[in-house]
């Protein structure tokens, strides 16, 4: 259970498969290293870049347990359980608190698309249910609704709900909720879109769900760390750097997974982790690999395995050099 209200850098981390059925485990660990290695804030799993709503749910709790006895109290774990079940969302986040997970993320249950009043009574029931604080998780692009700003606000006089994800990449939104939660410092606001992190958190954030924190973590830290310093100059300079990987990495390919494709087949040439994805959706063709390959050399990350160094100290070593 956390006892602080959460900030920093907190990678949505991508979920390593072997099959449809079964975990990269040895990835999974590999990559889990890596990301701590980044000196990261947190870990959330089972969110829009880990897949979940894709994976099974016997797939689901084997991923909780796994990270949170790896992780093993170093940084809050924080589990995605949106369902359109909702004793499936409960079930998640028996698990959890029993793995020792530190909060549970929910986005709204998509297919029947509620109202503003159906939310509330929705994540109400949910939060006071549950045995871990609650994070809401504003996805508009993915559950056909927004969690509007006075939802939040309304949401937020409840205990049980610690904070808010918003990853709608509106910054009306954003100010607004801003705005109306100006009284709640301790009510959390992280935002997804890592190409705004930098300006955000000098907005005032708490901090970000970075899906590109998978690959290079310490970045992103580094961006949080100096948008708290309120060093603008050095924000827009590591800013660059998040631009420059979103625009080589995110838009290889032609549908709205891409990115997550783009996350899973870098870090698979980083020597990480498999890049399979979980059906329906299927990994990169030989040409899209061969463009991401081209543009992470671009980007100046070694891709070559040496004999004297594992894959995680490789691109771990790659990464500080580019700081």
């Amino acid at each position: 259970m956390m006892e602080e209200t959460l900030r920093g850098i907190v990678p949505p981390m991508i979920t390593p498969l072997k099959d449809n059925e079964t975990l990269d485990v040895e990835g999974l660990e590999r990559l889990v290293e890596h990301i701590l290695a980044g000196h990261v804030h947190g870990l959330f799993l089972l969110g829009t870049t880990g897949e979940a709503p894709d994976l099974n749910y016997n797939l689901r709790h084997e991923l909780v347990k796994r990270v949170c006895k790896q992780v093993d109290g170093r940084v809050p774990v924080l589990v995605g359980i949106t369902d359109t079940v909702f004793s499936e969302s409960l079930n998640l986040a028996q698990t959890s608190v029993e793995a020792g997970v530190s909060a549970v993320v929910a986005a709204p249950p998509y297919y029947f698309t509620p109202g503003q009043p159906e939310l509330i009574d929705y994540y109400s029931h949910l939060a006071n249910r549950l045995p871990l604080p609650l994070y809401l998780y504003n996805m508009p692009s993915h559950t056909k609704v927004m969690i509007d700003p006075e939802t939040v606000q309304k949401l937020s006089e409840n205990d049980n709900i610690a904070g808010v994800k918003d990853s709608s990449a509106n910054i009306v939104y954003f100010n607004k909720l801003r705005h109306l939660l100006r009284d709640r410092p301790d009510f959390s606001v992280l935002i997804g879109p890592e190409e705004a992190l930098g300006n955000v958190v000098l907005m005032g954030a708490h901090g970000g769900v970075a899906g590109g924190a998978n690959l290079f973590p310490q970045l992103f830290v580094d961006v949080y760390d100096a948008a708290v310093a309120g060093d603008v100059a050095q924000v827009m300079k590591l800013q660059e750097r998040v631009m420059s990987v979103s625009e080589a990495l995110y838009g290889v390919g032609r549908h709205m997974s891409s990115f997550i494709k783009g996350v899973k087949c870098s870090l698979a040439q980083m020597g990480i982790c498999s890049d399979v994805m979980a059906e329906p959706l299927n990994h990169f063709c030989d040409d899209e690999r061969a463009l991401i390959h081209g543009r992470l050399l671009e980007l100046g990350v070694e891709l070559s395995v040496s004999s004297r160094q594992s894959p995680v100290d490789r691109v771990q070593s790659t990464e500080s050099s580019r700081q």
